[in-house]
């Protein structure tokens, strides 16, 4: 799991995220980067773990996915 760093202002409001340069790398190998890039490989990162997530659970019947939807 990756472990990320807040940073607070002096209210103890969050005012950013530390990412490890490690995954950093991964998601930039080049330095420069523009903010849309940037939203692009959060969301990418955050759908594969997702689908991985998904992977790993239980299936439902239809019946049962329907239930839970009704919830």
């Amino acid at each position: 799991m990756v472990e990320l760093e807040y940073l607070t202002d002096r209210d103890g409001q969050l005012k950013a995220v530390v990412v490890p340069i490690e995954l950093w790398k991964q998601f930039f190998p080049n330095d420069e980067v523009s903010a849309e890039e940037l939203v692009e490989a959060i969301e990418d990162y955050c759908l594969a773990k997702a689908m991985d997530e998904g992977r790993e659970s239980e299936l439902l019947s239809r019946e049962e996915a329907l239930s839970f939807l009704e919830e």
